[in-house]
């Protein structure tokens, strides 16, 4: 379903509206008024989000989460996980439901900029892109994890970075994700299941701050311990190490919320013995050190 821009909503104003918090859009816009969020995180949603001015593209960090979109009589329904993305198209609106917390960053993609990037690549500019939930796309995903771990960069280098990367998400999006191609769903993972992933999970959120074994996690799934690393991986697109690091870097924002807890207990409480390990640990996902993001409370 789409309508014409001139009826339709700013986006990052359209989303605060329904969710828990409001997209921290970094300050500044790119060529063609493109917007960028580093990675964040929001509630459950269950609401209707009206058509909006240009295209939202989504990639997702963290744990899984079912989430279903309903738009234009078709139902679109995937979980969401590390190397998939979600597409709503410029004009597309719709019932969202989604079963918990996320972690997500945000490219808002103005149509100039799609079209101009289709114009680059030859053969005009009449180009849609497909509305997508969940997809497979570690090449789009990889690029969103960079763009997030620059957003709020202001030196000129990072902004160089930015802009190349962002006409690299452009060409991907244009040859993968639109009317001119389009990526055929791969078949369903094959894996752990949802409750088995879930059950790994909360068995990880328990003991964050223990050392916590291979063959421990593969007890809590019921198979061997090589059997859950590759279904883990093929799951969730993370290796158990991975998902237990993004875990532990999730709690440790929550607890530099609170000014009062110095940053080497909070290292301790999440699994780390010293706080370089901590920092670095922290700056690889979040793309900041743990003071600099307490400061940004």
């Amino acid at each position: 379903m789409t309508q014409t821009a001139t009826a339709l909503g700013n986006a990052p104003s359209a989303l605060a509206r329904i969710l828990d918090r409001a997209p921290p859009v970094a300050a500044g816009s790119l060529r063609g008024d493109t917007r960028l969020t580093r990675p964040w995180g929001h509630g459950a949603l269950h609401d209707h989000l009206p058509a909006m001015v240009g295209h939202v593209i989504i990639t997702y960090y963290g744990e899984p989460q079912e989430i279903l979109w309903r738009t234009g009589g078709d139902r679109l329904l995937s979980t969401t996980r590390s190397g998939s993305i979600t597409i709503i198209p410029q004009g597309h609106d719709g019932d969202w439901d989604i079963a918990g917390p996320i972690g997500v960053s945000h490219v808002f993609l103005s149509d100039e900029r799609l079209r101009a990037g289709a114009g680059q690549i030859g053969g005009g500019d009449e180009v849609e892109l497909l509305a997508r939930v969940g997809f497979d796309d570690p090449v789009a995903a990889r690029v969103m994890e960079m763009l997030g771990r620059e957003a709020d960069v202001a030196d000129s280098s990072s902004r160089l970075f930015v802009e190349q990367a962002t006409d690299l998400l452009v060409t991907q999006l244009l040859r993968g994700h639109s009317s001119r191609g389009a990526i055929q769903p791969a078949e369903a993972r094959r894996g752990l299941a949802t409750w088995q992933v879930k059950k790994v999970t909360a068995y990880m959120r328990e003991r964050l701050g223990a050392p916590i074994g291979l063959d421990d996690l593969a007890g809590v799934a019921g198979l061997s311990r090589y059997h859950f690393c590759t279904a883990f991986r093929q799951a969730t697109g993370s290796t158990p190490h991975e998902w237990l690091v993004r875990l532990r870097i999730e709690r440790a924002r929550q607890l530099l919320a609170d000014a009062t807890l110095p940053v080497t207990d909070i290292a301790l409480s999440v699994g780390y013995e010293t706080p370089s390990s901590f920092a670095a640990a922290f700056r690889r996902i979040s793309g900041t050190t743990p003071t600099a993001y307490r400061r940004s409370l």
